[in-house]
C-alpha cells in the first residue's frame, strides 16, 4: 500500500486522504475508514488511479455523492475513489445533454427545467450524482434514467473505456449492467425534449415539494432502503406492519416515510443492518412478502 500511495502522490491524481472516515462522505453519515480515499481531479487522474490500483492488486471501490450506500463500521479495505465535482462538465446541444458523472442530479434537473427541456422532472428530488443514477437506474414519479439515457461512457477497473447505448445497459427496475460487471459511469448523454418552460418548472417544483413534504430529508438518510416488491409499495407494507418509528440504536424507521431509515444520532451500520433484518422478518410474517434492499451494502460484515 505504501508504494501505491507514493505513486499516486507522484502522479498528482488529486486529493488523497489516508484512513479517512467514510461517514464524512455518505448521506447517512455512517461508515468506517478506508485505507486510502482518492478524489481525482479529472478523468485522466481517475484512469491513472484505476491503473495503479490494478498494478498493486489493491481492492477498489467507487462512490459518488454517497447516497444509496451503507458502508460497514469496519470500513473498506484498499482504495475508495470518490467521483464528485472532479467530473462535472455539462454540454447542452439542442435536446441532447452531455454531462459528467459527478454532476448533481438535482442540480441538472433544475437547470434543464429552466431551459425548457423536459424529461428530468422525475429527478428533481433525487439526491446523488448522475453517475450513481445511471448505475442504479434511479427513478421516481413513474419515470427513470432508462427513459432518457441515450448512451453512457463507462470505464472498467482495468482502465478499459467503452460507450454503451441505452439498449446495451440492461436496464430494469433500479438495475443496470454496471452493477453486474463493475463498470463506472464517466459521463452520460441524455435525450430530452423541448417543452413549455413554465409547465416543466412547475412539475419539477411539485415533485420537489412532494419529496420535502413526505420524506425525511431533515435527518441523515440514504433514500429509499427497500425496492418496491411490485405490485406492493415497500413503505406502505412497513407502515402497515406497525414499524414506523421503530428504533435500533441510532437508526429509526422514519415516522414520515416508512421506507426511509434515518440516523437520529450516532447510528452505526450494524444498527441499520439489524433494523433492516427486523423489517424483513416482520413484513414477511404479516404479509408473506419478501423484501429486497435497494441500498448498496459495502464493506466487511455487511451480510444482506
Amino acid at each position: 500500500m505504501d508504494r501505491l500511495i507514493k505513486e499516486l502522490k507522484q502522479a498528482n491524481v488529486g486529493q488523497l486522504k489516508e484512513n479517512e472516515p467514510l461517514a464524512n462522505h455518505t448521506t447517512w453519515k455512517i461508515g468506517g475508514p478506508t485505507e486510502v480515499l482518492v478524489i481525482p481531479k479529472d478523468k485522466t487522474s481517475l484512469i491513472t488511479t484505476l491503473s495503479l490500483t490494478k498494478k498493486y492488486k489493491v481492492p477498489l471501490f467507487i462512490i459518488g455523492r454517497g447516497s444509496n450506500l451503507l458502508i460497514s463500521d469496519k470500513g473498506i479495505r484498499g482504495v475508495v475513489i470518490k467521483i464528485s465535482d472532479c467530473i462535472d462538465h455539462l454540454e447542452v446541444t439542442g435536446e441532447e445533454v452531455r454531462v459528467g458523472a459527478g454532476f448533481s442530479l438535482i442540480k441538472l434537473a433544475t437547470m434543464m427545467s429552466k431551459k425548457g427541456l423536459s424529461g428530468l422532472e422525475f429527478a428533481g428530488g433525487i439526491p446523488g450524482s448522475v453517475g450513481g443514477a445511471v448505475f442504479m437506474n434511479a427513478g421516481a414519479h413513474r419515470s427513470d434514467i432508462a427513459n432518457i439515457l441515450k448512451k453512457a461512457k463507462v470505464v472498467y477497473p482495468d482502465g478499459k473505456v467503452v460507450w454503451y447505448n441505452n439498449e446495451d445497459m440492461d436496464f430494469s427496475y433500479r438495475t443496470s449492467r454496471l452493477q453486474k460487471d463493475h463498470g463506472i459511469c464517466l459521463e452520460a448523454v441524455f435525450q430530452l425534449r423541448n417543452g413549455d418552460r413554465e409547465e416543466i418548472v412547475a412539475e419539477i417544483q411539485k415533485n420537489k415539494e412532494y419529496r420535502k413534504r413526505t420524506q425525511p430529508w431533515d435527518y441523515p438518510c440514504c433514500g429509499s432502503v427497500f425496492r418496491n416488491p411490485l405490485p406492493h409499495h415497500a413503505g406502505k407494507l412497513i407502515e402497515e406492519a406497525g414499524l414506523k418509528g421503530y428504533t435500533v440504536g441510532g437508526a429509526q424507521v422514519s415516522t414520515m416515510h416508512a421506507n426511509f431509515i434515518v440516523n437520529i444520532g450516532g447510528a452505526t451500520a450494524q444498527n441499520v443492518l439489524e433494523l433492516i433484518d427486523y423489517i424483513k422478518v416482520e413484513v414477511f410474517n404479516k404479509f408473506h412478502v419478501e423484501m429486497e434492499t435497494e441500498v448498496e451494502l459495502i464493506g466487511d460484515n455487511n451480510h444482506i
